[in-house]
């Protein structure tokens, strides 16, 4: 991997989704952080229960997938990582995801607000939140029986994440 020895070389690294094995994030997340590769695996906490007792795990936000940020010329070093699938792209060229969709979940996952994973969402009113925590973010506003909840989606693994937000805190994009 390539060091940043100037400013230009670190304003190139940009994230990339990574496909994994199933059940492997966690350890390729490992990995890639031996490696000094910058990851971000968004974690969600549930309650697991079995005959006997319960316990509180930590599960991907989004299964199979983690994302890194770097160089694109770095790429080997995430490709020859064990557990890794891919670098998600189109005809086999790595595609960026945008900073912003990365960004916003990370607001998410820091807000400490209830989120939780949700299909792909492409429809809806796009809104921008003028107030709170999330201010400033992005993202599409879903009514469901007098609740208002923001989507975020990170569109080239077609998921998205939901969040509950208060309407008064929510204005037209």
């Amino acid at each position: 991997m390539s060091d940043c020895n100037s400013l230009a070389s670190c304003m190139n690294k940009e994230w990339y989704a990574v496909y994994t094995v199933v059940r492997h994030e966690k350890t390729v997340n490992s990995s890639l952080a031996e490696k000094y590769i910058e990851t971000f695996l968004p974690l969600r906490e549930e309650v697991n229960s079995w005959k006997d007792r319960r316990k509180r795990v930590q599960l991907p936000l989004f299964p199979g997938y983690l994302f890194v940020n770097l160089l694109l010329q770095d790429r080997l070093s995430v490709l020859n990582t064990r557990g890794v699938v891919r670098i998600l792209g189109i005809n086999g060229n790595p595609v960026p995801v945008p900073v912003e969709q990365i960004d916003a979940i990370k607001r998410v996952l820091e807000s400490k607000l209830k989120y939780d994973p949700y299909p792909y969402f492409i429809q809806g009113r796009e809104v921008v939140i003028t107030n709170g925590p999330l201010q400033g973010m992005r993202g599409r506003i879903l009514e469901r029986r007098g609740s208002y909840r923001l989507i975020l989606s990170i569109d080239i693994i077609q998921r998205s994440v939901v969040v509950e937000v208060d309407i008064k805190l929510v204005g037209l994009a």
